[in-house]
């Protein structure tokens, strides 16, 4: 597989498993990890990028969601937005630092934009959790190996 091709196919799966897509990219990272093909730090860098990038489309659709919560296809019940935002309104702009988490990462990243966190903020945190998990396991990997 060529460097490139490895690259942009783990920052595709990155970006997709920040959204509601049942994806995971940690997989990946793994396998591209054992193989050694590519340096250590660019793969995290790629994931971590295509992830944080992911949670930012995420952040955006949160923007634009009020005027759709309403509605009957809105793919959220209110009593889950309700507990998300209740979540996020407990622990404030510090819980986006779970952003890296199952099940609860990717509705947060969503929360901050309709609660309407300052941008900035948000890219720096998610960007530290997002990073951190990849760093995580890329020492896990290699220490394995």
């Amino acid at each position: 597989m060529s460097s490139l091709a490895a690259l942009a196919g783990l920052f595709a799966l990155a970006l997709g498993a920040a959204s509601v897509l049942p994806m995971q990219s940690e997989p990946a990272l793994v396998a591209l990890l054992l193989l050694g093909e590519q340096p250590p730090w660019a793969l995290v860098l790629v994931a971590s990028l295509g992830n944080t990038l992911g949670s930012c489309v995420n952040y955006v659709l949160g923007r634009a969601v009020e005027r759709f919560r309403d509605r009957r296809w809105f793919p959220v019940s209110a009593a889950s937005l309700a507990k998300a935002e209740g979540w996020y309104h407990r622990w404030g702009k510090w819980s986006l630092l779970l952003s890296w988490a199952p099940f609860i990462g990717d509705p947060l990243t969503v929360i901050a934009g309709v609660l309407r966190e300052p941008f900035w903020i948000f890219l720096l945190l998610v960007a530290v959790a997002k990073t951190g998990r990849y760093v995580v396991l890329a020492l896990a990997t290699l220490g394995l190996t």
